[in-house]
């Protein structure tokens, strides 16, 4: 069974660079305390590393 993120953004993209904001967009995040349920991957742990400030991370099943 693969192990799988909630993602939640918790801080606004509002004045962050434009990087960050195209992977709030990435993640599928697109507004403040919106979660997401995505693959734990490589790639999606280099997107949440990327923005870490601004979302939280939490392992479910």
């Amino acid at each position: 069974m693969a192990v799988k993120l909630k993602i939640t953004q918790v801080r606004s993209e509002i004045g962050k660079p434009p990087g960050h904001r195209k992977t709030l967009k990435g993640l599928g995040l697109t507004r403040m305390n919106q979660a997401v349920i995505l693959k734990d991957t490589r790639p999606i742990r280099g997107m949440i590393r990327k923005v870490s400030h601004l979302v939280k991370v939490e392992a479910v099943e």
